[in-house]
């Protein structure tokens, strides 16, 4: 039997509140982790906590992954306007 749905919205008591965000950071690195090594897939992961404090993984150089995220991003964009004017 597995567990019940837990309703998803902001959790205010302060201390459960960080408690749940440091598990969930830490299986959420994980899953990236078990990803990138499972799949061969390229992983990169950032978090900021509610206080701005940064928590990242990248299985590679994370500013490379970044501007290939970008350029990809950017030629998705530029494909999608030339698609729209094409279109009309």
């Amino acid at each position: 039997m597995g567990r019940g749905k837990i309703e998803i919205k902001r959790i205010e008591n302060t201390t459960n509140r960080q408690v749940t965000f440091c598990k969930r950071r830490n299986g959420l690195l994980k899953k990236a982790y078990e990803l990138s090594v499972l799949c061969d897939a390229e992983v990169s992961l950032i978090v900021f906590s509610s206080r701005g404090r940064l928590y990242e993984y990248a299985n590679n150089n994370i500013r490379s992954t970044i501007d290939r995220y970008k350029k990809v991003s950017s030629d998705r964009s530029n494909t999608a306007s030339i698609t729209e004017i094409n279109a009309q």
